[in-house]
């Protein structure tokens, strides 16, 4: 089936679902509707839904259809509950955002570095670190390490833009799959320097590692947060027995 095909059904069923044109509680159109709505497959349709019901937007109810179960949150809050760019989100949420780079260069893995990042020692890395400003308060500050032979080119000016973006439309590169650690930790002085951390003594922190289609690591991650507009949602099913 179309990729695009399935995700622009996606987007437009999930716009419609945060601005409540399709309300909390009530059903989705039937899978027929959606069918000749669309003008695509039942299995676009029925993928477009599962996506759906993995971040919590619907539920199948057995014998009646699928159901919105979406509740909206505070719109200043960026949720993290898929892979997508923290430019993506704040713009999915109406949210004003810019990026500001401190600090870009490139550097090889030692055995600390390796360590951190599970990169093996020897790779040639980028390292970048990036203040986010959303509603033009200085709230997260991100460590990021990216594979040199993956994100080829990468430049500071691609940075204060969206490196995904740069590897999806230039680099042609496929973004799978990351795996997160969360955790709660004291500030440090780099995040006293650039946040505006008002009283706050720590930070909610990220840590992930992201693959592309061919199973490659090509970047770690620290992403730290102010606590106060850091939400974490996950949607996870009860497995009977």
């Amino acid at each position: 089936m179309p990729a695009a095909k399935y995700s622009a059904i996606y987007q437009s069923l999930r716009e419609k679902i945060e601005s409540q044109e399709y309300e909390g509680q009530t059903m989705l159109p039937s899978e027929h509707q959606l069918i000749v709505q669309y003008d695509c497959s039942r299995n676009t349709v029925r993928r477009a839904i599962r996506q759906l019901a993995d971040e919590g937007y619907v539920q199948s109810v057995h014998g009646k259809g699928v159901q919105i179960i979406y509740q909206p949150r505070e719109q200043r809050e960026i949720t993290l509950n898929n892979l997508e760019s923290m430019k993506e989100a704040a713009a999915r949420k109406n949210v004003s955002y810019t990026t500001r780079v401190v600090q870009f260069c490139k550097v090889t893995a030692d055995a600390r570095i390796s360590r951190k990042t599970s990169f093996p020692a020897g790779t040639e890395l980028y390292y970048v670190q990036r203040i986010r400003y959303l509603d033009e308060e200085p709230l997260i500050i991100d460590h990021n390490y990216f594979r040199a032979d993956v994100v080829r080119g990468l430049t500071k000016e691609i940075a204060e833009q969206s490196v995904y973006e740069y590897m999806e439309n230039v680099l042609h590169e496929t973004i799978v799959t990351t795996k997160r650690s969360y955790t709660v930790e004291r500030m440090t002085q780099v995040d006293e320097k650039y946040l505006d951390l008002k009283d706050y003594n720590c930070l909610a922190v990220v840590s992930s590692n992201t693959y592309n289609a061919a199973g490659v690591m090509f970047e770690y991650t620290q992403s730290r947060h102010r606590p106060d507009r850091f939400v974490f949602f996950e949607q996870v099913h009860r497995n009977k027995g």
